[in-house]
């Protein structure tokens, strides 16, 4: 009787997952994406379509006479006018002109520096117009008291280590956007507690006029008393001492270039150098790799980002794709050497009348297996995990993964504090969205799990895992998401999971 209530648990979850999937594969496979023609003329010159023909016809162009910046008290006009399609002297072909608004609207909502943005044309005669571009700016300054679990989430937390409260990490955390007025963002992090953590990080989008190329600095030092040194069943096992287990530093540059409004590729640089305790080695002496109580490597890797999702702290339109190559052990050491790349893309579609559709697609591949354990690849950290699975770590070489939503917003609505002294929480949205949604993911276990005697977390690797649930999203200002969800897995087991961050 058991047997047969978790097989139909284990069909409902597998089943229902894999529907929400081909019905979000399928919608994106039929949104053809034709190439629409230009609806800017750049000075006066034309742009023609892909397919070669003018676009003029007997369309009405409205020419750019100027462009009025206004409410940016700290940010640069140039980091501003980065982000429009047009210039003064461009034409925009009339019937186009709402579209473009609202695009360029949601490419300066995307800097993370404004509340609200109103993009609106001031006709000074037939087809000759001023642009008029009005901000209200963020604040930018944020020292953020932390408080959280050493753990991998809540749920972790709570289920298989009893809501222990010794496990808490504390600290500050210091962000400051728009540093300069140049979208500069510089952050610093004192942590302490089970893992201390020293963190800096600068980050400059715009190193040249033509403001396409920028760097970013980071550099971190960590002692942890609290270190998972082995995962038994998929769960991680932790050491706990009052003295320092494992070190880690680290030092990193990473080159940015930013050819077009949507297209990021990033060239980086790292060094990392770590040593465990004699303790911590007993208990696993493949931690750094056999008989190594140090590890030291650099790596090298580049990134390629397109974005083009309308709000992406919690988006509903548009599309990202991902992907990134690493070679660790590049020059200095062989103490790790392997080749990593990850590949990942989500499509969010608006089905109309609030209802609103997404799917992730996420591969992991490493080409190396004979590595050692604080190297291992996982499903299970941040946001690549199967829903439902949130207590759990599958680690293998390989792995890879889909999720689907479909959402229903219920309410939304923009609260105006008009008497309010700090103009940047004038404007505070809030949002509730139901949903329900389903995953499913394969992971492909290390050899040395699979050949041990007796076989090694073996439950949830080399097989089709699947979950699936419903939930309701809050979501507010300054990229504040709550989410709640009820999840079924396919082993059976249902539970309610918190998470403060987007899905995907």
């Amino acid at each position: 009787m058991i047997r047969c209530l978790l097989s139909n648990k284990t069909s409902i979850a597998i089943l229902w997952a894999l529907l929400l999937s081909v019905s979000a594969s399928g919608d994106i496979l039929s949104d053809t994406h034709r190439p629409e023609a230009d609806t800017i003329k750049k000075n006066g010159r034309i742009r023609t379509s892909s397919a070669g023909e003018s676009d003029l016809g007997s369309a009405h162009y409205i020419t750019i006479n100027r462009i009025f910046v206004l409410g940016n008290k700290r940010t640069r006009e140039p980091i501003i006018l980065r982000e429009l399609s047009v210039k003064p002297g461009d034409s925009i072909k009339s019937s186009e002109v709402s579209v473009l608004i609202e695009k360029d609207e949601k490419k300066l909502f995307n800097l993370h520096l404004f509340n609200a943005i109103e993009i609106r044309l001031m006709e000074l005669e037939q087809g000759r117009a001023d642009l008029l571009v009005e901000v209200n700016e963020r604040w930018y300054t944020f020292p953020v008291p932390i408080f959280q679990l050493a753990d991998r989430n809540f749920n972790e937390w709570w289920e298989n280590y009893n809501h222990d409260l010794s496990r808490v990490i504390y600290g500050l955390k210091l962000y400051q956007y728009n540093m300069r007025g140049r979208n500069e963002t510089l952050t610093l992090t004192a942590q302490f507690g089970f893992i201390q953590r020293y963190e800096l990080m600068y980050r400059i989008p715009y190193l040249d006029k033509r403001q396409k190329q920028g760097l970013i600095f980071q550099t971190d030092y960590i002692d942890a008393k609290n270190v998972s040194y082995r995962t038994e069943d998929h769960r991680l096992v932790f050491l706990e001492a009052d003295k320092v287990l494992r070190n880690s530093r680290g030092i990193g540059l990473t080159y940015t270039y930013r050819n077009s409004f949507y297209n990021h590729h990033r060239f980086g640089y790292q060094y990392r150098f770590t040593t465990i305790s004699d303790s911590l080695y007993q208990l696993n002496t493949n931690y750094l790799g056999p008989e190594n109580l140090t590890q030291r490597f650099d790596l090298l890797s580049y990134e390629f980002i397109s974005e083009h999702r309308d709000i992406i702290a919690y988006p509903l339109k548009g599309y990202h794709f991902l992907f990134h190559i690493q070679k660790v052990g590049f020059a200095i050491s062989d103490d790790l050497e392997k080749l990593d790349t990850w590949i990942s893309y989500a499509r969010y579609i608006d089905l109309k009348r609030n209802f609103f559709l997404s799917n992730l697609s996420f591969a992991y591949w490493s080409n190396k297996t004979d590595i050692p354990y604080f190297n291992y690849g996982a499903m299970g950290y941040n946001k690549i995990l199967v829903r439902g699975y949130e207590v759990f770590v599958i680690e293998g070489p390989w792995y890879v993964l889909n999720k689907t939503t479909l959402k229903k917003r219920i309410f939304s609505r923009i609260y105006n504090f008009e008497g309010s002294k700090l103009k940047q929480f004038k404007y505070i949205p809030f949002s509730i969205y139901l949903k329900t949604y389903g995953d499913f993911g394969y992971v492909e276990n290390y050899p040395a799990y699979a050949q041990a005697v007796p076989p090694q977390n073996t439950t949830l690797s080399n097989r089709l895992i699947a979950g699936t649930g419903v939930g309701l999203d809050m979501v507010a200002s300054y990229d504040t998401v709550l989410r709640l969800e009820y999840s079924l897995n396919s082993q059976g087991n249902a539970g309610l999971f918190i998470h403060i961050k987007k899905e995907f």
